[in-house]
């Protein structure tokens, strides 16, 4: 058991406890050789860093282990999160090889991790910072105008009413995740929104002037 471990901090968690999911998935990780480890966290960090998992790969990497797609999943989320966190809390490989030992991974699988991850933290680092200061795109975006003949939310009847389809992505995992919002607004709403773009695009400039 890692009851134990529920009452310690790790630097790699921002000095926080382990997350549960993570602790019940560490006997996954130890089903790959070390060997394998290295380079299946070699793999995974590439294809982080480039947002493209070659998921054909991490399954011919894990034959051995005879992982489902499951299993799969699970060891890339467990790998994702340990490799980003790290990363993110500026901890060295050293310190995160051991803390994983205390989680209950054999030493040399620790060490085959955090050689990878070393290889590569400047890379993550970089990453990190590149999603924190773009924490979603605009795609596209699509209008129409309708003349509404009634409704309660509108007082005059025939007033106009824009409708906005705004295409966005977000930074999700190793990838980016579309996303699409329906928007209607009446013409003093389309006034507001946009004089407050256009405050936020003033603020924007102003930061990077």
């Amino acid at each position: 058991t890692h009851t134990h471990t529920r009452t310690m901090k790790f630097r790699f968690c921002g000095e926080q406890d382990c997350p549960d999911w993570l602790l019940a998935e560490i006997s996954l990780l130890t089903k790959v050789s070390s060997v394998k480890m290295k380079m299946l966290t070699t793999a995974v960090v590439s294809g982080m860093i480039a947002r493209d998992l070659d998921y054909p790969k991490l399954q011919k990497l894990t034959q051995d282990a005879k992982y489902d797609p499951k299993d799969l999943k699970a060891f890339v989320a467990c790998m994702h999160f340990i490799l980003t966190s790290a990363a993110k809390h500026d901890v060295d490989g050293d310190t995160l090889s051991n803390e994983l030992q205390q989680l209950g991974l054999p030493k040399e699988h620790g060490a085959a991790i955090c050689k990878a991850y070393s290889d590569k933290t400047v890379e993550l680092r970089r990453m990190l910072h590149d999603d924190s200061l773009r924490l979603w795109r605009l795609e596209d975006v699509d209008w129409r105008i309708d003349y509404v003949i009634s409704s309660s939310e509108l007082q005059a009847v025939h007033q106009p009413s824009v409708q906005l389809k705004i295409k966005s992505s977000s930074p999700q995992g190793t990838g980016w995740e579309s996303n699409t919002a329906l928007v209607s607004l009446s013409a003093s709403q389309l006034r507001d929104f946009i004089a407050e773009l256009k405050a936020a695009q003033a603020l924007m400039q102003s930061l990077t002037a």
